[in-house]
């Protein structure tokens, strides 16, 4: 019963997908940040299915079209949607200025990397920025509608902890659980925004983490020809169930 709702589903994105890519083109484009490299970057197009992982130096490539949506999804940066116009076509490149999460998530990503990449410097500038609202500042424009992502990232520093707490207890001779991207590259070709969103129900913020907690998951190499889409979406649907009740409090 679940491989047929999986294949109603695939069928009836997929046909949603084809009809939404007539007049698109590539647009390219790079994500930024002035304090921290950009990596574990996705990008979406919300109208269609297509989308990308961001490589080392945050540039992407993607179809799009005038009045398209993109939506980042991040562990370090806040999510971010973005309704393209006309003039991000006629730029050689759509640059995307990225928000750092707040001070303490940024706390946990530097500590949870520090074995494996040592941070050179003194890291504590990033943990001691202040990402909050307060009297003197507001890095949030509130004249702005919500954009779909978790508040100030608190409840994401709590998901992240008892995500990342699961992949260690599962994998207690691994290190690191970010290095891995392939499955993501295989997702994001077969997967659209909408699956996400609606079906899975994830919030931008946790998108990305949740394709690394399937990559981290030994099964996920089986599922990467081809032939095995059908099986892929029943196996994101388990591990979304899977979860659901790691981050449900």
């Amino acid at each position: 019963m679940k491989t047929k709702v999986s294949i109603l589903i695939f069928l009836l994105l997929t046909q949603f997908s084809f009809g939404q890519v007539g007049g698109q083109k590539t647009l390219k484009g790079q994500v930024r940040n002035n304090l921290v490299p950009v990596e574990n970057v996705i990008v979406f197009n919300v109208n269609s299915n297509v989308g990308d992982v961001v490589d080392q130096y945050g540039l992407f490539e993607v179809k799009a079209k005038v009045h398209d949506t993109l939506v980042f999804s991040s562990l370090s940066f806040k999510s971010k949607k973005i309704v393209l116009s006309e003039a991000d076509f006629v730029a050689s490149k759509l640059i995307v200025n990225l928000e750092v999460f707040t001070n303490e998530l940024a706390e946990v990503l530097i500590l949870a990397k520090k074995e494996l990449n040592p941070v050179e410097g003194n890291t504590q500038k990033y943990v001691d920025l202040k990402y909050f609202d307060d009297a003197k500042s507001s890095p949030k424009n509130r004249t702005l509608p919500p954009v779909g992502g978790i508040e100030n990232g608190v409840d994401f520093v709590r998901i992240y902890k008892d995500v990342l707490g699961v992949l260690r207890k599962n994998n207690p001779q691994k290190t690191d659980f970010y290095k891995e991207t392939s499955f993501s590259e295989v997702v994001m070709d077969k997967v659209n925004y909408g699956f996400f969103s609606n079906t899975l129900h994830l919030k931008d913020d946790e998108i990305k983490l949740f394709l690394i907690y399937c990559e981290n998951d030994s099964k996920s190499r089986q599922l990467m020809q081809p032939s095995e889409e059908f099986r892929l979406m029943d196996f994101l649907i388990t591990k979304n169930t899977e979860y659901k009740k790691i981050t449900k409090h």
